[in-house]
C-alpha cells in the first residue's frame, strides 16, 4: 500500500479592484498615513465593493485555481471554506460556493478566524492522504470590512478583503503538507471578539447601540500572543516534519502587521529573504492572508519545485495553526492542462 501525500496542483487569489490607502483613512479617522505605517508596515488594503460577497470572491478565486489545475468543478470530490465573515448564518458559505462552481460534491465550512486557511488545508490534506477523496478544493476567504467601524482608528486601519484558493490531489512522492501544527487557547478568545448577533447575544438594538456587531480586538494582547507563539509554533512544525530552520526554501506567516512579522524573524534567525510579506498592499484578510500571499510569492517566481514552504498563522480563538508544505509542480508558469497531465499520471498509481 502506497502512501499518499496531497500535493497543491492549483492555486489562485482574488482581490477587490477598490483600494483604499491610508490617506483616504486619514479623512475618515483621526490618524496618518506615517502613524498607520510605523505601528503596523500597512500603507493600502482592498475593499470589496457593494456587489461583491464573500460567496463571490471566494469563487473567483476558485475558478482561477481550478483553471492551473487544469480542472473543472465537477471534478472536485470536496470543498472546504475558510471564513470567519459568511454571507450567512444559514446556509453555509461552503455551500453557496459549491453551488455557484457548479460543483456536485459535499461542501463546509472552517471558522477558527486568521487560522482558517491552514487548518482547512490540514483537513482536506487528511481526505486526500486516506485515500478518501481524490480533488478537494481548499479556500480561504474573508469580507471582514462590513464587520468593522469604521470610526475606530484602532481597528479600521488593519483589515482587508479578498481571498485565495488552492486545490490539492494525491502523489506517491513527498509532496505537499509534510507536517502540521494546529492549537487553540481559548481563555483569550475574548481578546479578538465580535460579540453580538450570536445566541450569546443576538441581534438586538443594545447591539446596535452599543457597536457589539462590530469586530472588536485588545491589540496589545494580541500582539503579545502573536509575537510568541509565531515562533513557537513554527519550531514546532519543523519538529513535526522532520526539518530544521535551514531546511525552509520560504516562510509566509499570517499577514496582521509587518512589527510582529519582523520580531518573529529575528527570533527565529531566519533570512529575511526567505520571509514573503504583503502586508503592505492588503492589510490584515484575516483567513485568506496565507493563501493570497502563496499565489503572490508563486506569481512572482519566489517558489520553486521541491521548496520547501512554512505556513504560520495565528487568530481568533486564540488560534494557531502551521503547515510544511513541500511543492511539487515543476513551475507556477505551465498551463493548467500541462499541470494536469503531470499530476493525472500520478492519480493513476495511486490505489
Amino acid at each position: 500500500m502506497h502512501q499518499i501525500y496531497s500535493q497543491i496542483s492549483g492555486w489562485g487569489k482574488y482581490v477587490p479592484d477598490n483600494v483604499v490607502t491610508n490617506f483616504d483613512l486619514e479623512k475618515m479617522v483621526d490618524t496618518s498615513h506615517d502613524w498607520v505605517v510605523q505601528r503596523t508596515g500597512i500603507e493600502e488594503r482592498r475593499i470589496a465593493t457593494k456587489n461583491e460577497t464573500t460567496g463571490t470572491m471566494a469563487v473567483a478565486a476558485s475558478q482561477k485555481a481550478l483553471s492551473v489545475a487544469g480542472l473543472t468543478a465537477a471534478d472536485l470530490d470536496l470543498i472546504i471554506v475558510a471564513t470567519s465573515s459568511p454571507d450567512y448564518f444559514v446556509p453555509a458559505v461552503s455551500s453557496t460556493v459549491q453551488a455557484a462552481l457548479g460543483a456536485n460534491c459535499p461542501a463546509f465550512t472552517v471558522m477558527t478566524g486568521c487560522t482558517g486557511f491552514v487548518y482547512a488545508l490540514v483537513t482536506g490534506h487528511q481526505f486526500i492522504a486516506t485515500g478518501a477523496f481524490k480533488r478537494v478544493l481548499v479556500v480561504g476567504v474573508e469580507l471582514i470590512s462590513r464587520f468593522i467601524d469604521w470610526n475606530d482608528r484602532n481597528t479600521c486601519v488593519l483589515f482587508g478583503d479578498g481571498a485565495g484558493a488552492v486545490v490539492l490531489t494525491p502523489s506517491l512522492t513527498p509532496r505537499g503538507v509534510l507536517g502540521f501544527d494546529l492549537g487553540s487557547n481559548g481563555e483569550l478568545g475574548h481578546n479578538l471578539i465580535l460579540e453580538g448577533g450570536g445566541c450569546a447575544n443576538p441581534f438586538s438594538q443594545e447591539v446596535l447601540d452599543t457597536g457589539k456587531h462590530y469586530l472588536q480586538m485588545n491589540g496589545r494582547e494580541v500582539f503579545k500572543f502573536a509575537t510568541r507563539i509565531l515562533p513557537q509554533s513554527t519550531a514546532k512544525v519543523l519538529q513535526h516534519a522532520n526539518l530544521n530552520l535551514n531546511d525552509i526554501d520560504m516562510l509566509i506567516p499570517h499577514q496582521a502587521n509587518a512589527r510582529i512579522i519582523e520580531l518573529a524573524i529575528k527570533y527565529l534567525g531566519i533570512d529575511p529573504a526567505k520571509v514573503f510579506v504583503n502586508v503592505n498592499k492588503y492589510g490584515n484578510t484575516s483567513a485568506a492572508s496565507i493563501p493570497i500571499a502563496l499565489v503572490e510569492a508563486l506569481e512572482q517566481g519566489r517558489i520553486k519545485a521541491d521548496d520547501k514552504v512554512a505556513l504560520v498563522s495565528f487568530g481568533a480563538g486564540l488560534t494557531w495553526a502551521s503547515a510544511v508544505v513541500q511543492w511539487g509542480v515543476a513551475a507556477p508558469s505551465l498551463n493548467g492542462r500541462e499541470t494536469n497531465a503531470a499530476i493525472l499520471q500520478e492519480e493513476t498509481a495511486v490505489v
